[in-house]
């Protein structure tokens, strides 16, 4: 009896996926709910995009060969920026951390000719059970970066498959 194995390249894809998952959900709150994004709200979104092209470049392109795994350490890396900087910005939102001139309005003076942000990164536009979406984004994040970070370890120990057992 053969159990199927899961492979470097899938891993690659499936935290892709997970990337995929969050910037289509920012994306609903922009279009459809109608919260406009501050500029580490699009950092983060790039972030995703990252994950998600590294991860179908895994699964296709290089798929079966040792090219994968590095591939899902970057689809792994991608996700977890995107949630170090959704953690800063929850830092900025609680007034902990210092934002950067661009995201917080502090560099713009009354009298000057330029604008302030359209949206401040460090003012809370949506939250769901006090968390705001900074947050729900960092955690979402870490959990799918430390999900495939555990499957590629077991893959390494496993001699490049994760669950794969051959039994008489």
């Amino acid at each position: 009896m053969t159990r199927q194995s899961l492979r470097a390249e899938q891993i690659a894809l499936l935290v892709g996926a997970g990337g995929t998952c969050l910037f289509l959900g920012a994306l609903g709150f922009q279009y459809i709910g109608g919260i406009a994004p501050c500029e580490m709200c699009h950092w983060q979104r790039w972030a995703h995009i990252g994950a998600a092209i590294t991860g179908i470049l895994a699964a296709t392109v290089v798929k079966g060969t040792p090219t994968a795994r590095g591939m899902a350490w970057f689809a792994i890396l991608f996700v977890l920026t995107s949630g170090l900087i959704g953690a800063y910005q929850t830092g900025m939102e609680y007034h902990l951390l210092p934002g950067p001139a661009a995201c917080s309005g502090h560099r713009y003076v009354l009298g000057s000719n330029m604008p302030p942000p359209e949206v401040q990164c460090d003012v809370v536009a949506w939250s769901l059970f006090g968390i705001s979406m900074a947050s729900w984004n960092a955690i979402c994040s870490f959990l799918i970066a430390g999900l495939g970070a555990f499957g590629l370890s077991k893959i390494a120990a496993n001699d490049g498959a994760l669950g794969q057992q051959n039994a008489a």
